[in-house]
């Protein structure tokens, strides 16, 4: 059995979310997804996400090509569970390019090309600015 994991903060959820996650699942049997908690997006990004982490992680769980669903406490520990469940393939958006090429003695590692024009970063820009 081939098991894919991948990690994202999944937040203010659309398509390019979708389609990232719908193309790695493809790459096996089983969609692992770790969602960023509100306090590693926080560290990330300065600021806590638009939806609480149980909410994202449920809207994740619910798609039909992801098996299974689980909260990522820190970006350093990604090895750590790429072996707890024991994952083949690691698969980041593009944008992460070379960023994990380090966990390659674990597992394989693939990015997945960004869907064009459209970023959590920006929806959340626009919609703040409409007043």
């Amino acid at each position: 059995m081939k098991k894919i994991i991948t990690f994202g903060t999944f937040d203010v959820f659309h398509v390019g979310h979708i389609n990232i996650l719908e193309r790695a699942a493809k790459l096996g049997d089983q969609l692992i997804v770790g969602i960023s908690s509100d306090k590693l997006n926080f560290s990330k990004k300065n600021r806590l996400p638009i939806y609480h982490e149980n909410d994202r992680q449920k809207i994740v769980s619910s798609l039909k090509f992801v098996s299974e669903v689980f909260l990522e406490e820190s970006l350093e520990l990604k090895l750590e569970y790429i072996e707890r469940y024991n994952a083949n393939i690691l698969v980041m958006g593009d944008d992460w390019l070379g960023k994990f090429d380090w966990v390659k003695p674990a597992c394989e590692v693939v990015y997945l090309p960004r869907t064009p024009s459209i970023s959590t970063t920006e929806i959340i820009e626009v919609v703040r600015n409409i007043s």
